[in-house]
This record gives structure tokens, C-alpha cells and sequence, in this order.
């Protein structure tokens, strides 16, 4: 049985953060596991910040709002000044070091520097720094067994992008081998 999930996941609009939720939300249905994804987004969407909010859980989950979560992947410094500090003891905490450079200072939580827009044009995967820090992220918390990504991908790349999928699983890949 996989831990409870209650993550916050923030960052600028058009950098997929909504789209790393539905991820994470749509394994833990995969599973038969409870979930909810509640976004939240700035009239200007792109450019403006983004964040949501995803449970994933073997019980009912009475309330979709996290307001203390146990991870956060945040890829900006706005939203890095406003969660990190939320996280739980204990908690995870992912940040996207190729555009944060501050640190945590806090020593109660894991956290993990993923450059991961660098990693993604590295790596010929560029458009996907979001989905490498989902892959990290179930490295770090075993929100889903990663056997079930693969499917994941094919549920939640419109059919529009489906020659996609495997560049987006193999970007979760990366960031679950960091």
C-alpha cells in the first residue's frame, strides 16, 4: 500500500504544472486509489503563476484544499517562498534548479535540486522539465508503482500529441532514475 499524497505543485503558467497534477491524480485512479486535483491559476494563465493541488489516497479524501502538504515541486521563487515553508516535517521538497537557485533551510525535510529544464534539453526532451520533477517526485514518495506511467501518459497526452507519449515517459523516467 502506497503512502497518502497530499502535494502542492507551483510554478508559472505554461510550465505544465497543471498537467504534472493530472498526471499524478490520473496513476493514483489507474490504481483505484481516491484522488483529487484542484487547480489554481492566475487570470493570465501563461506566464502567471499556477499551482494545484493533488491527493492521492487509499481513503476518502474529505477536503481537496492541502494547506499543509507532505510534498511540493515548485519551479519558480514565488511559489518557492510560499510553500516550502507549508510542507510538513518530514515532507518532500522538489525544486526546479535551473530557475531556483535558493535553498531550503530547513533541515526537517527531504529536499532534491532537479535542473531539470537543463535535463530536458539534454536529453532532447525539451517541453517536458514538468513531467522529469514527476518522475523524481515518485522516486521520492512512491505516490504510484512506476509500472503504471506508461498507461498514465497515454490517458492524459491529448490524441493530438500522442507521437508524444513515449518522450513524456521516458522524461518521467529520468527523473525517477535521479
Amino acid at each position: 500500500m502506497a503512502k497518502d499524497l497530499n502535494a502542492i505543485l507551483a510554478g508559472f503558467g505554461g510550465q505544465g504544472v497543471l498537467f504534472m497534477g493530472k498526471a499524478i491524480a490520473t496513476a493514483g485512479l489507474l490504481e483505484g486509489r481516491e484522488v483529487s486535483w484542484l487547480p489554481s491559476y492566475g487570470p493570465e494563465m501563461r506566464g502567471g503563476t499556477a499551482n494545484c493541488a493533488v491527493c492521492v489516497s487509499d481513503e476518502t479524501i474529505g477536503c481537496p484544499v492541502v494547506t499543509v502538504p507532505n510534498a511540493a515541486v515548485v519551479m519558480n521563487g514565488p511559489s518557492f517562498d510560499k510553500f516550502v515553508p507549508k510542507v510538513e516535517p518530514a515532507g518532500v521538497i522538489i525544486v526546479e534548479s535551473s530557475i531556483v537557485s535558493a535553498k531550503v533551510c530547513r533541515d526537517d525535510v527531504e529536499v532534491y535540486y532537479v535542473p531539470a529544464m537543463e535535463l530536458a534539453e539534454k536529453h532532447s526532451l525539451q517541453g517536458l522539465a514538468n513531467l522529469i520533477l514527476v518522475g523524481k517526485l515518485l522516486a521520492a514518495t512512491g505516490f504510484c508503482k512506476m509500472e503504471t506511467m506508461p498507461d498514465v501518459m497515454k490517458h492524459i497526452v491529448p490524441p493530438r500529441k500522442a507521437h508524444l507519449i513515449e518522450k513524456n515517459f521516458e522524461a518521467v523516467q529520468l527523473g525517477f532514475g535521479l
